[in-house]
């Protein structure tokens, strides 16, 4: 992105001359009374001196900035690419060949290096970087370039970052400012599903931030955000803490951001967003925006999540994330009526995954976590950050709202759980679907929906585990009701209105049965299995 300083020039009004055409006496005449100008200079009133104490108290956060900003330092970090410019058809051409200097030859040809065609780009922008050199086989090395900032958390060289600022870097070094030279270094660790990063400078006496439990920031209170942005040199500005706890947004695993209005732009990433105390309380990392720069919607990562996962990066080399072993999802209101739930509050549980700590203790598909750890659930997105925070082996005590055995009310069940350790291996995604000749059995009642039976072929098409048992949907008409409850080719319908679906024509048989507007389906999709509410006469309507 380019950057554009408008420099805005004063001229005052042009004079003909001295004191006159004449050479003058130095005597005003009528016109220069009548204009104005006098030859005795204004009284003006004029204090030397600064702010008072309890002037700047009220209303500077220059002693703020003061504490703050030798803790905030910037970050260049360098990653070599291969360009492979070969690839490209204007390469078929001999002229343009000779031109970026390829030799006209195949691919077996020996090629000489290129020579660089301009300096590096200098490190004021989000990345980029001059060609230094190439290789054989068409490919020139590249250096990319990126700015971030970051944190001095200990006086022997800690440093929070975020993780995009440091990721995939051959290089990263760290600049004090004040005059002081870079320093190399060494990134002890990453959290992608956070987005931190610790670093590690050779460095010692450094002033590291002071910091503060986040979780006491509330909605209006002022913080400020410090940063190097598009690489202008450190900068501060001012804003109020918007919201607390935001997440949903796919930038990371786990959110549970602090929205602020304090303008945080590209550069900013990894800084330091402090309470009018001076003190830590977040780690600058993204902006809502459609122009690449501030629009009011900041986000940091909260100094307590910072903290622990620095902890552990530091003390184990890695993240270690309490497991307990369930697919959940949100409680919508259609959701919630089907259940006969209070409110939307809670992680409804769609799966419990075998010989996980929640099969072991008694958790079921369908029941709704309303607390853990003598905490109140507030929805899925929370339950996750619960459990990643807290460490594997520990005991912690559940509530959750179950339908009894005779299926006609919900009832409150306390639940002792022992979390696991959290794998690291991802869930199998699904495959490409083929085109297996499968003649679909049509529901009545789910109309626009298409089943068959589960078998070794449709297995391995949709990549479906041996342990879920169902009918596969193979068809879905994209003006049906269950096409807009989200049900897609592949998807696998465990269970209708809570009763377990064999294959295709038990499905068939259950939905013929269904009385009410509301369909209640447990759907397996993409390795993860969940509740979906489709609603036919809403469709129709």
């Amino acid at each position: 992105m380019a950057l554009a300083l408008i420099l805005s020039e004063w001229y005052g009004p042009a004079h003909a001359g001295g004191a006159g055409a004449e050479g003058g006496t130095g005597a005003q005449s009528d016109h220069e009374r009548g204009s104005g100008r006098s030859s005795t200079p204004p009284q003006i009133k004029y204090q030397k001196e600064p702010l008072s104490r309890d002037v700047l108290a009220r209303t500077s956060f220059a002693p703020v900035v003061k504490k703050v900003a030798p803790s905030v330092v910037t970050i260049y970090s360098t990653k070599n690419i291969k360009n492979s410019m070969r690839n490209s058809p204007l390469f078929d051409d001999p002229f343009f060949r000779r031109f970026f200097g390829f030799g006209e030859g195949g691919d077996d040809e020996e090629e000489p290096v290129p020579q660089p065609r301009g300096g590096r780009r200098g490190r004021g922008g989000d990345g980029g970087g001059g060609g230094r050199g190439g290789s054989r086989g068409g490919g020139r090395m590249f250096q990319e370039q990126s700015l971030g900032s970051g944190v001095i958390i200990s006086s022997d060289g800690y440093i929070l970052s975020n993780n995009h600022v440091v990721e995939g870097a051959d290089e990263v070094k760290v600049s004090l400012g004040e005059g002081r030279a870079d320093l190399v270094a060494k990134v002890v660790g990453t959290d992608p599903p956070t987005d931190i990063s610790v670093l590690k400078v050779d460095a010692k006496d450094l002033t590291p931030v002071t910091m503060t439990d986040s979780a006491n920031l509330q909605v209006g209170d002022t913080v400020l955000a410090l940063g190097n942005p598009f690489g202008v040199g450190q900068t501060v500005t001012m804003g109020i803490v918007s919201a607390v706890g935001r997440g949903g947004f796919g930038i990371v695993d786990y959110e549970d951001f602090i929205q602020t209005d304090a303008s945080i732009n590209p550069g900013n990433s990894g800084g330091a967003l402090v309470d009018v105390e001076g003190r830590l309380v977040g780690v600058n990392t993204a902006i809502v925006s459609g122009t690449g720069g501030n629009m009011g919607i900041g986000f940091a990562v909260p100094a307590n999540m910072a903290r622990s996962v620095m902890d552990r990066i530091i003390k184990d080399g890695r993240v270690v994330r309490g497991f307990l072993g369930v697919g959940i999802q949100q409680v919508t209101p259609e959701l919630a009526q089907m259940f006969n739930l209070p409110n939307q509050s809670g992680a409804l549980v769609g799966e419990v995954r075998p010989k996980t700590p929640a099969a072991q203790a008694g958790i079921e598909a369908g029941d709704v976590i309303t607390e853990f750890d003598g905490k109140k659930v507030n929805d899925s997105r929370h339950l996750r950050l619960m459990v990643s925070q807290t460490l594997p082996g520990t005991k912690v005590k559940l509530k959750l709202i179950r339908e009894d055995k005779d299926k006609k009310k919900f009832v409150e069940v306390p639940l002792a759980v022992t979390l696991g350790e959290l794998p690291t291996e991802q869930l199998a995604m699904r495959g490409e679907r083929g085109g297996r000749d499968n003649t679909p059995a049509r529901s009545e009642v789910l109309d626009g929906l298409g089943v068959t039976d589960l078998d070794n072929g449709t297995r391995n098409q949709y990549k479906v585990p041996d342990e879920i048992r169902g009918a596969l949907v193979t068809e879905v008409s994209p003006d049906s009701a269950a096409f807009e409850a989200g049900l897609r080719p592949g998807d696998v319908i465990v269970e209708i209105n809570r009763q377990r679906v064999r294959d295709a024509d038990s499905a068939i048989e259950i939905s013929k049965r269904i009385k009410n507007n509301r369909v209640l389906l447990r759907v397996w999709s993409k390795g993860a299995t969940r509740f979906v509410v489709v609603e036919p006469e809403k469709n129709s309507k």
